[in-house]
């Protein structure tokens, strides 16, 4: 009975309930009183909290309020209307022993949250229809359902500046709160399916980060030094995480029987073989991976990752199971790609930016990457890397970003010459050896200065690998990535979508995808 209006009647001493599966006419309600205490429906009167009498009219309007109203009614014949006395809450019309006569209308929990979710965005909407500007962002809204990055920053500070002149430079934790789900409430697009609220992307309380949060902190004047700045949670989900297979299997376990294993994978030719033993050592392989005193050793101990391609996607598919596997492969091409394209035309345009969307929306390429790796690197476009802080190296841009996923070598220069080339520390990335970018042999994903071949030549597919090497390797994500990855794996694989702590541009981009 989510949806069903709920009555409470007392009177003289008997406490019963009415209930209507819609809301009750000025009419129903009074039958419906007047049958559980068989009474003239003609002589209850119905008063308000100010001892105002209730007509039809009053009535109606008060039906449809979102809050909790308590009415009193009066039996002339029995009394006067002194002898009611009317209440704030159900708790305070028990305790009233002179109260005969009392009526509590009790909407659903999801009548007042709705209600909640009605005013708050009819506060929104009444401040942006105040506001210089704030008309575009609604017709924009209304006519792509989503906002843009300008249009979505007008309306950031639009809201700000409204929330600081009415609650000061510092509003509380609950005024913010109120606001992002005001945003979501009047525009539901904007919503991230994938987070528990919606609106974390515009104001996280969890860790102080969202669109209106780092507004305010940009119009606070007082200096930063001194402050006792709350520890913000690092991120719980990703590659790193300590995970057994998605399944049961039959793993080895016991040292001896994986070491022979391993003896066996490195002197053997039969490929089958191998495949098989490495199925059989992932526990163990796992387990050496959380040692950080060997994990840098795992290529030396498995070495066939380096000459048997597909080893990474088996490893991968028994962490995570063979569906969550072929997401990317499954809905890049026909869901993902077109909206990173649409999405990219809003960006400033600039020559390396409008290349990429040529050729993504190409079937053929003569000049520059295919279409598939030109839509992944427009993603990288669409999520920038993030301002490293003070303590670090300058933020780049995503023009260089880009090198950090794909690079080009061409065919017949010496990769180990490549390798050896290497001179700091890097995340894994793709190697692509052919005679132009338009057309790639062959892939190779660069991992502890090792070139491991990808299993196929499609730009897509060594993609994949190259977001799955992550996982079967757990190595964090190269920093100027990490808006690319955890968008991909919170959007399209579904991994540990609920503990990963996302950037807001991350989170706005998954709501426009998912919507």
């Amino acid at each position: 009975m989510e949806n069903t209006t709920v009555v409470r009647v007392k009177y003289k001493d008997q406490k019963k309930y009415v209930f209507s599966p819609t809301t009750f006419t000025f009419e129903s309600f009074l039958e419906c009183v007047a049958r559980k205490f068989d009474l003239p429906t003609m002589d209850i009167k119905v008063f308000d909290e100010s001892r105002t009498e209730v007509d039809q009219e009053a009535f109606a309007y008060l039906m449809k309020q979102p809050d909790v109203h308590v009415l009193e009614i009066d039996i002339p014949e029995e009394g006067t209307s002194e002898d009611s006395v009317s209440s704030g809450s159900l708790a305070d019309a028990e305790a009233s022993s002179g109260s005969d006569d009392t009526v509590i209308l009790t909407p659903s929990p999801r009548q007042l949250k709705q209600g909640e979710e009605r005013r708050l965005a009819q506060m929104v909407e009444d401040i942006l229809k105040g506001s210089p500007g704030g008309d575009k962002i609604m017709n924009e809204y209304a006519r792509t359902k989503y906002l843009s990055d300008s249009r979505r920053r007008d309306l950031v500070k639009i809201l700000v500046a409204h929330m600081t002149n009415e609650h000061g430079t510092s509003p509380p934790r609950h005024v913010k709160e109120d606001y992002a789900l005001g945003i979501i409430s009047l525009f539901p697009y904007l919503a991230d399916p994938r987070s528990k609220l919606g609106y974390e992307h515009y104001y996280n309380a969890e860790d102080g980060s969202g669109y209106l949060a780092w507004r305010i902190k940009t119009l606070q004047k007082e200096a930063s030094e001194g402050r006792v700045k709350r520890p913000r949670p690092s991120q719980a989900g990703g590659p790193s995480v300590d995970r057994d297979p998605c399944k049961e299997g039959n793993w080895l376990s016991d040292e001896r029987q994986c070491q022979e294993a391993i003896a066996l994978m490195k002197h053997t030719a039969d490929e089958s073989v191998v495949k098989e033993k490495m199925r059989l050592t992932l526990v163990y392989r796992q387990k050496i991976l959380r040692d950080t005193d060997k994990s840098t050793d795992i290529l030396s101990i498995f070495p066939r990752f380096m000459d048997i391609p597909g080893l990474i996607e088996q490893d991968f598919a028994l962490l995570f199971g063979d569906s969550t596997s072929a997401k990317l492969m499954e809905k890049w091409s026909t869901n993902i790609k077109p909206k990173v394209i649409a999405q990219s035309r809003g960006l400033t345009q600039t020559a390396d930016l409008q290349d990429l969307i040529q050729n993504a929306l190409a079937t053929e390429v003569e000049e520059g990457w295919d279409s598939d790796m030109s839509s992944i690197l427009l993603l990288v476009h669409l999520l920038p890397p993030s301002n490293p802080g003070r303590k670090r190296p300058g933020k780049i841009s995503a023009h260089r970003a880009c090198d950090h996923v794909v690079k080009f070598i061409k065919t017949g220069a010496s990769i180990q010459g490549h390798l050896e080339g290497i001179t700091q520390s890097v995340q894994p990335y793709l190697l692509a050896v052919g005679p132009k970018k338009s057309m790639i042999q062959s892939y190779f994903i660069v991992v502890d200065k090792q070139a491991l071949p990808c299993k196929s030549s499609n730009s897509l597919a060594a993609f994949d690998e190259l977001f799955k090497a992550h996982y079967v390797f757990s190595t964090t994500y190269c920093h100027e990535l990490t808006n690319v990855f955890t968008f991909l794996q919170t959007t399209i694989y579904d991994i540990d979508v609920e503990i990963t702590k996302v950037n807001p541009r991350v989170a706005e981009l998954r709501a426009r995808m998912l919507q």
